[in-house]
């Protein structure tokens, strides 16, 4: 289709309100989902990082309890003595 001028491209024919409007749709749909899909992602990526926290803190509980037990079976093998 060839056009005569901007006017009659903008027009589209006669359809151009509804030729500009599922444009305009799918660009905003478009653009929502690719907000949509970063803001999910980052979320994730939180919801990862708060895990690995969580996971070394109680990590790190552990290899203390295991301290204080070697230390606790020392300090009794010496009393024992």
């Amino acid at each position: 289709m060839q056009f005569n001028s901007f006017s009659d491209f903008i027009n589209m024919g006669g359809y151009g309100f509804y030729v500009w409007l599922s444009f305009g749709t799918a660009a905003l749909i478009l653009t929502a989902l690719l907000i949509s899909s970063k803001a999910g992602h980052q979320q994730i990526i939180d919801q990862i990082a708060k895990r690995k926290q969580r996971e070394d803190k109680l990590r790190q509980a552990r290899e203390l309890r295991k301290q204080q037990n070697v230390q606790q079976k020392t300090e009794l093998n010496e009393v024992t003595e």
